[in-house]
């Protein structure tokens, strides 16, 4: 049986409504969620390299191994989200990763830890592109970017205080604390999730045969790989990710070591810098909607570039400040990138946003040991070097998309909109 197309009466939600302020309370819910015991164990990557004997690369493994398998997972999840549906596949990869997390802090070696991170990964596979995916397809094109930056800045949310919340654990008790806390307040965050989002209605579960979904799922990553636009964002997401990560990654080592010698929780402590994160995926998505995703994009990577360049100073306060600055481009860019996959994309749009998040999370997974290295290579100058070249990199993509024309009107979102955005 195929999935019933919604009635005309089953109208897109717009800002402003109960149902789009119900939709984004819960997918605030779930992208703290996702981002909370997916990057908790960021700030543990000096704690778990003094328990375990690890190098800087060795320990990064402990994030990237868990962002390779998401990567993984993408594609696959979207895929069994049309069987199962969007609202059950999200909630179920939710409970599944707070379990991994309970099970993560009574690993007792190395080895052990990565495999249920690993296995973490998989799970979180059904959260990210099915969000995006249930997004693009329940708001109204209007509203689209403003949601869809809610919910990146919901992401920075939860990613601050993941790390926040474990750094602080870690250090006045034990790293395995950290994650107990961060697996029961993942369960709780999913129990909301489930409770709060509307069941989809533009979307029904399908009962297609598996040879039938796997020719369709190949069928729509082609015609999305063979998209110019499309192509060239997925590249982007590969850059942008890639060199977040790899930042908050390496800057612990830094400010552990001399000459400043902070305490776990104090490093902590900056990502609170994440609140401007939180801000500015909203402020770009709102402003992408009115002026158009290309100018945007320029702007808010050169935030990133600027920011990085400005943590090659010794200064702790000049270097804070490049973080902030660094994290404001990075969830703006994220916000433009991510909105602009949803508008261009032509269905199946949940395979569009499966494979701009699978690059997304494989160039952290990729650039981040890439990171350790140069850190324990050539210092923090080599990290700056390193993310500068791969930005650079994400500046001639962005000058790629430049000269990409918009598609016709007919072929775009379902709802008619200026060419510009999209």
């Amino acid at each position: 049986m195929h999935s019933k197309p919604a009635s005309p009466s089953q109208d897109r939600i717009v800002a402003g409504s109960p149902a789009f302020r119900r939709i984004n309370r819960a997918m605030a819910f779930g992208s703290f969620a996702t981002f909370a015991l997916l990057y908790c164990v960021q700030p543990l990557m000096p704690v778990l390299g003094q328990r375990f004997a690890l190098t800087a690369a060795q320990g990064s493994w402990v994030l990237s191994v868990s962002t390779a398998t998401l990567a993984l997972a993408l594609p696959v999840s979207g895929a069994l989200a049309e069987r199962v549906g969007r609202k059950r596949m999200m909630t179920g990869a939710m409970l599944a990763a707070a379990i991994l997390t309970l099970l993560c802090a009574c690993a007792q070696n190395y080895p052990q830890l990565l495999l249920l991170r690993g296995a973490l990964g998989l799970a979180l596979g059904g959260m990210p592109a099915v969000a995006m995916a249930y997004l693009s397809e329940e708001v109204e094109p209007g509203s689209l970017g403003l949601s869809m930056g809610l919910y990146i800045g919901g992401s920075a949310f939860g990613g601050m205080l993941g790390r926040m919340a474990s750094a602080f654990l870690s250090d006045v008790l034990s790293w395995r604390v950290a994650l107990v806390a961060m697996g029961l307040a993942g369960l709780v965050a999913a129990i909301e999730f489930w409770r709060g989002l509307p069941r989809e209605r533009q979307a029904r579960p399908t009962e297609r045969a598996a040879d039938g979904q796997v020719a369709a799922l190949l069928a729509g990553a082609r015609r999305h790989l063979a998209d110019p636009a499309l192509a060239w964002l997925f590249a982007l997401g590969f850059v942008l990710m890639g060199c977040f990560v790899s930042l908050f990654n390496v800057i612990g080592y830094r400010l552990l070591a001399p000459p400043y010698h902070l305490r776990e929780g104090v490093v902590g402590a900056f990502s609170v810098l994440y609140l401007v994160g939180a801000y500015s995926a909203v402020w770009a998505g709102r402003l992408a909607d009115r002026v158009g995703r290309r100018k945007v994009l320029w702007l808010v990577m050169s935030l990133m570039l600027a920011g990085l360049l400005l943590t090659l100073s010794n200064m702790l306060a000049l270097i804070a400040c490049g973080m902030a600055l660094y994290t404001f481009g990075f969830f703006a860019a994220h916000s433009v990138a991510s909105s602009w996959v949803a508008r261009r994309a032509r269905a199946p749009q949940a395979m569009a946003s499966a494979l701009y998040l699978f690059f997304y999370y494989l160039g952290s997974s990729l650039l981040a040991p890439l990171a350790g290295l140069a850190w324990s290579g050539a210092g923090w100058p080599g990290v700056v070097a390193l993310l500068a070249a791969a930005l650079g990199a994400g500046f001639l993509i962005a000058l790629r998309l430049r000269s990409i024309a918009p598609l016709p009107a007919p072929l775009a979102a379902p709802l008619a909109v200026p060419a510009r955005l999209v």
